[in-house]
């Protein structure tokens, strides 16, 4: 089994929420190529300004992949940067948690694995979806509890 981070705005988790599929972008078909059903997926949303409150970075919820396809037809909502990028790479999932509130990503950060540079750690997450170590995973979700 395989431990995933994938990185979205809010909007596009609300999609996830609801439907239960996550998607990544054409360009990255060879993450796709790697993800098997039973691998587990942390969802990670930026920092984002809503009215006058700035949302912090933070966890939203844990599924398991149950099934990995391809789909072309429109879903989530792309940056402008990405143009019409439409992410046909997607994966069915089962939830595992969902946060009751949003787990803050910042103060994970020192004990996290995966982020070697702590002061830079937005780099870490500027993907669509990256592996972690089970260590990290299981912190995550052991912070999720509490």
């Amino acid at each position: 089994m395989t431990y995933w981070i994938a990185s979205t705005n809010r909007t596009n988790w609300e999609i996830v929420r609801q439907k239960n599929i996550w998607g990544i972008p054409k360009r990255n078909v060879n993450i796709h190529s790697r993800v098997k059903p039973k691998d587990h997926l942390l969802i990670f949303t930026s920092q984002q300004k809503e009215g006058d409150n700035l949302l912090p970075s933070a966890i939203t919820a844990s599924y398991e992949i149950t099934q990995c396809m391809i789909d072309d037809t429109p879903l989530f909502t792309a940056p402008a940067q990405m143009g019409d990028e439409f992410f046909p790479y997607r994966f069915k999932l089962k939830p595992i948690k969902i946060f009751k509130e949003s787990l803050e990503f910042k103060p994970l950060i020192p004990d996290l694995q995966f982020i070697t540079n702590k002061n830079m750690w937005t780099g870490h997450l500027r993907v669509a979806m990256r592996e972690i170590p089970e260590e990290d995973y299981s912190f995550i979700m052991q912070k999720g509890d509490s």
